[in-house]
C-alpha cells in the first residue's frame, strides 16, 4: 500500500482528507497508549539498542541498522539482529539461514530486510519481539540490534536510535490514519537518545526549520550514499524499478550518479515479483536496450536466475562524523560493563558470605557434637 500523498501536505496546511480523519487519528492514539499501558517490558539481559522511526514507511532504518552494525563491530561487540520480518511466512523466533549461503530461507520466509542483515550479522525474524531478543541472547548475542520496534511495548531498549527522513519529516504531523505517524512527533523525540537527520544537506536544513523540535533533540547527520561497485552508470541508458519505502529516492539516487534513467518503475514495499511482472520488465528495458537496475533489498526478492541479469545498487548510511553515535554507544556498553561487574561482585560476596556460613555451621556443629560425645565419655565410661 503507498502512503496518500494527503500524509505529506505542510502540517500548517492539513488537506480536507487529513482534518475528516482526525477522530479515527484520536482512536489510534488511544490504542497506542493502551497497549503500553498494559504490556511488561522484557529485557534480554544483554545491550538492546532499538533502530526505529516515527512514521509509516521507509526512513532509512535497515542502512541505520548496518551502520551501527559496524560501529559495534569496531568495538569488538559481536552483536545479532532482531526484526519481525515483514513479508515473510515465519513468526519466530527464528534465526535466518538465507538460501544464498546454502540455507533454506528465502524472503517469502524471512522478508527482505532479513536477508539483506544476515549477509553481515547473525539475524533473528520474531513477531514476538520480546521472545526474539531473548532467543539471540541465548544464542550468544553479545548485543541486539532492533530494525524497527520504536513503538513495541513489550521490549525496552537500552539505547532508542530514532531515523527521520529529512526528505519528508513527519509529513503533516497527524497520525494514522490522518497522518503517516505511528506517535506524535514531540512523545517520539523525547524518549529518542540520537535522531538520525536522513538525507542531502539541504534537505536537512529545510527539515530543521519545518519541525524546530529537532533542535532540542541530539542529532547525527547523515547520508545514504552508493557503494562502489566497478561499473560506472554515468550516461548508461537505464530502466530502473524498486518496490521499497520511497523508490523515489532509489531513481533520484541513479540521476546523481548520471544515469540516463528511461523509466522509473515504482512497486509497493516488500513487493513479491511474479513471473509476468519480471518477464514485462525485461521486455521494457530490451525495448529501450536499457540495463535493468534495482535496489539490494529488490534483489533478494528477484530469483537467482533473473537476478543475474539485473544490476544492483548497493547503499550505505554515511556520517560525516559519527561522534555523537559513537558517544551514545560508549555510554551503553559502559554501563553494560559495570553493571556486569556490579553483578559479578555481587555474587562472589554471596558465594563468599555463603562459604563462610556454612563454615561456621559446620565448625560449630563439629565443636558441638565433640563436647557431647566428650560428656558421655565421663568418670563412669
Amino acid at each position: 500500500m503507498r502512503a496518500p500523498a494527503f500524509w505529506f501536505t505542510r502540517p500548517d496546511r492539513p488537506a480536507l482528507a487529513a482534518r475528516l480523519l482526525a477522530p479515527a487519528a484520536a482512536l489510534w492514539s488511544l490504542g497506542g497508549r493502551w497497549r503500553a499501558w498494559r504490556a511488561r517490558p522484557a529485557h534480554p539481559g544483554v545491550p538492546l539498542i532499538c533502530v526505529g522511526n516515527l512514521t509509516a514507511g521507509g526512513a532509512g532504518k535497515t542502512p541505520a541498522v548496518r551502520l551501527v552494525l559496524e560501529r559495534l563491530a569496531a568495538r569488538g561487540i559481536a552483536a545479532h539482529v532482531l526484526l519481525r520480518g515483514h513479508g515473510g511466512r515465519i513468526a519466530g523466533p527464528h534465526r535466518v539461514d538465507p538460501q544464498d549461503s546454502g540455507g533454506a530461507d528465502g524472503a517469502a520466509d524471512v522478508g527482505d530486510e532479513a536477508l539483506l542483515h544476515a549477509a553481515l550479522a547473525p539475524t533473528w525474524v520474531a513477531r514476538d519481539r520480546a521472545a526474539g531478543a531473548a532467543a539471540a541472547a541465548t544464542a550468544g548475542a553479545a548485543a541486539v540490534v532492533m530494525d524497527d520496534g520504536y513503538q513495541n511495548p513489550h521490549v525496552r531498549p537500552d539505547l532508542r536510535l530514532l531515523a527521520v527522513d529529512a526528505e519528508q519529516g513527519f509529513g503533516n504531523g497527524r497520525l494514522i490514519p490522518a497522518g503517516p505517524l505511528r506517535e506524535a512527533v514531540g512523545h517520539g523525540l523525547a524518549r529518542a537518545d540520537l535522531v538520525l537527520l536522513v538525507g542531502l544537506p539541504a534537505a536537512r536544513a529545510r527539515c530543521r526549520a519545518l519541525w524546530p523540535a529537532l533542535g532540542a533533540a541530539p542529532t547525527l547527520e547523515v547520508e545514504i550514499r552508493p557503494l562502489p561497485t566497478g561499473l560506472a552508470l554515468e550516461g548508461l541508458p537505464v530502466v530502473a524499478f524498486a518496490g521499497i519505502g520511497r523508490p523515489g529516492k532509489f531513481f533520484d539516487t541513479l540521476e546523481r550518479m548520471g544515469a540516463r534513467v528511461l523509466a522509473r518503475i515504482p512497486f509497493p514495499d516488500h513487493a513479491a515479483y511474479a513471473p509476468a511482472v519480471l518477464e514485462r520488465l525485461s521486455r521494457h528495458a530490451r525495448g529501450l536496450n536499457a540495463m535493468l537496475v534495482t535496489t539490494e533489498k529488490d534483489a533478494v526478492r528477484l530469483p537467482a536466475a533473473f537476478r543475474r541479469g539485473v544490476t544492483v545498487l548497493p547503499v550505505a548510511m554515511v556520517a560525516e562524523d559519527p561522534g555523537p553515535l559513537d558517544a551514545v554507544l560508549d555510554r551503553l556498553l559502559a554501563g553494560a560493563a559495570g553493571h556486569a561487574a556490579g553483578h559479578a561482585a555481587g555474587h562472589a560476596a554471596g558465594h563468599r558470605a555463603g562459604h563462610m556460613t556454612g563454615h561456621r555451621a559446620g565448625h560449630g556443629a563439629g565443636h558441638g557434637a565433640g563436647s557431647i560425645a566428650g560428656a558421655g565419655r565421663g568418670p563412669g565410661a
